[in-house]
Order: structure tokens, then sequence, then C-alpha cells
């Protein structure tokens, strides 16, 4: 709908501001800003919950023009406190569209600021790594003081409570049955584990080890999902649980930030991103194949050095670095990128989850 426009500013931490205007849900709203560089997907990511508390800029230029329908959620609602984008669609046109992108926003209390020169902030973010933001339409009236005041009070815990599920359900299936360590899943990682027949148990992350283990899985899955590292209590919390898991030989599998917990608990080094992986464009190199893959990510760690007894199975063809792991005598494997996702289709990266069940059948055979 046309109507009226509200001038919107984006304050950076290191003092760089972008003017434009407001839409979705109008409030002022401060965290992480990080960018997607995906040229699809814009409602899979708004719904990711690896994106829980971040401001989200999306580097294709026109957003919302097929506007949103349910189907394509992946989580109940989206996470991420707001959205930034060069151009929204106020007129989508596809035959799924159940409602415009605008109303989403404010249906979810989600912020919207949207004629902006994303290409600049995105070059911005590259430059100076991950930045806190404020936007805000009141920024006439704020003073540097303020700004920074703001700043300062962004808390550092993490909300998992709130990303992970409330409590713990279960999904039919006739083959192995895995227990999923909810950080904050995507819908798509569900669907694809139904496909191959598995028996599911989704469990909160705050489940302890003994409680899993008390399910009598053939397996456990460590879900993508919200950025828990940013929390010593709760990584020191969840390595725990993983490496009770490991100890009682549990087959084990990560992917996006369970890669990184996966990898702690088997003694890797995991370190922060400068500016995160969050897109469907990533290369990424199988070193026994030379196969090349195209995945999408959404993560702000990486494993910067494997354990004696790990091995490295995928590197990214852009810089190299480490991108699936597998313990040399365990059953344990990771991967950093999110495997047959809704964003990025290719198939053939879905082979990630047959490798877990070829991990499970291992694993008993070693029992």
């Amino acid at each position: 709908m046309l109507g009226k426009t509200l001038k919107a500013q984006l304050i950076l931490e290191n003092g760089l501001t972008f003017t434009g205007e407001a839409f979705g849900y109008l409030k002022e709203t401060v965290g992480e800003v990080v960018f997607y560089s995906g040229s699809a997907g814009y409602q899979e990511t708004i719904t990711d919950p690896a994106l829980a508390g971040k401001l989200v800029v999306m580097t294709y230029p026109l957003v919302g023009n097929y506007g949103v329908n349910l189907d394509d959620d992946e989580s109940e609602a989206p996470r991420l406190k707001a959205l930034i984008v060069r151009e929204s669609c106020d007129l989508p046109n596809n035959w799924r569209c159940e409602m415009e992108l605008d109303g989403f926003l404010k249906q979810h209390k989600v912020v919207g600021l949207k004629g902006i020169d994303t290409r600049a902030l995105t070059r911005a973010l590259r430059d100076n790594g991950a930045m806190k933001g404020i936007i805000t339409t009141r920024f006439a009236e704020m003073s540097e003081s303020q700004v920074k005041q703001k700043f300062e009070n962004i808390g550092s815990q993490l909300d998992l409570s709130s990303i992970t599920c409330p409590a713990k359900y279960s999904i039919d299936g006739k083959g192995k049955h895995v227990v999923v360590l909810d950080l904050g899943l995507r819908r798509s990682m569900l669907k694809e584990l139904q496909n191959r027949g598995v028996k599911l148990t989704v469990v909160p992350a705050s489940t302890s080890a003994e409680a899993i283990l008390a399910e009598k899985p053939d397996g456990v899955l460590v879900s993508s999902g919200a950025a828990v590292l940013d929390d010593n209590t709760l990584t020191t919390t969840l390595t725990g649980t993983l490496i009770s898991l490991i100890a009682a030989k549990m087959p084990l599998f990560g992917v996006g930030i369970g890669y990184c917990l996966v990898a702690k608990a088997l003694g890797c080094e995991v370190s922060k991103l400068k500016y995160g992986n969050h897109g469907a464009s990533y290369s990424v190199k199988d070193g026994k194949t030379s196969r090349l893959y195209i995945t999408a990510q959404s993560i702000g760690y990486a494993v910067s050095a494997p354990a004696s007894d790990v091995d490295v199975l995928m590197t990214a063809v852009n810089g190299g670095g480490i991108e699936a792991i597998r313990h040399k005598t365990l059953p344990a494997y990771a991967v950093k990128f999110l495997p047959a996702t809704m964003q990025c289709k290719e198939a053939a990266t879905g082979f990630v989850y047959d490798a877990m069940l070829a991990v499970i059948e291992e694993g008993k055979a070693h029992a």
C-alpha cells in the first residue's frame, strides 16, 4: 500500500549512518548487523532461527517480489530484529503469495529499513566486520552519548528458550531413530530426514546427555541454529553435553552451529568469523573426490584448527576454510553448511544426511 513514508536511520557503532524509509513494524531496535548474500530465499532467511537477534542486510536489490507464503517458513516465526533492503516490493506477483512482506514483518514485529545503499553497507561490514547497529526514526533527536549508551546496553546473553522447542516431540518413521538437539533448527532439515524414513525425537537445547541417552536413539543430530557460541555459559553447557555423548560412543552429527559445537567437543579450535557466512553461494570442495558443491550457510563461527584425531573432509574453495570434519575412530561427523535447504536446492548436498545414517551404521557395527 502506498502512503506517507517515515524516515529512519541505521547508525553503526563506528559512526557510519544510512538514512532510508521505515517499513514493517515501527520501533527502535539494536543488534548485530550482518549481511545475507543470496539472490533468493528471503522468506527462509527471515524465518531462520540462526539469525536470532540480528539486523539482516539483503545484498540482492529487490526483496518481496513474490510475497510470502506460510509453507516456506523455516520456523514458527522470525527471530531476527530487523530486515534492511535496497527496495521492498509493494505489489508482489506469485500464485503462492498469501501476503505482502510489509504485512508479514508487521505481524511478527520485525523492523524494516529500505531505500539505503545496501552495497555500501555491505562493503562497510566486509571491511570492518560485523558491527552493532541501531535503527531508529528518532535519529535527529539522539545525541552521540545516547547512541553510545544504547550500544552499551545491548545484552550479551542469548535467550535460547525462545528459539528451541519448548518440549520434546516425536515424528514417526520406520527407519533409524535420531534425537535432534534443537538449537533453532530449520524445518527443511526435518523434512529431509523424514524423506529418508527416519524416526525423529526433537528435544530442547537444555536436554542433558542422560535424558538424550534415555531415549535410546541410534544417533544424535545437533541442529543448525542461533549463535550459542556468543554466550560462554551456553557454550560450556552444550559442549559438556556432547562430550558426554561422545564418551558413551553415541553416533553424533552436527550442522551449522551444531558443527562448531561437535568440533569443540572433539577438541578442535573454533573462532568467530569476521563477518560470518550468510547466503546460498558458498563453494565447497570434497577433499577425496574433488567434487564441488554450492552450499547455503548461516553461521558466524568456523573451525580454525582440527584436533589431531579429526580428519578434514571438505574445504571452502574461496579461502580454504574447513567445511566438514570426521573423527578418525569415533562415530562423529559434522558439516558447516546447511544441506539441501529450500534456499539452495542443489539436491546433491542432501548426501550429508545419507552420510549421517552411514555413520550410525558404522557406530552400531563397532559397538
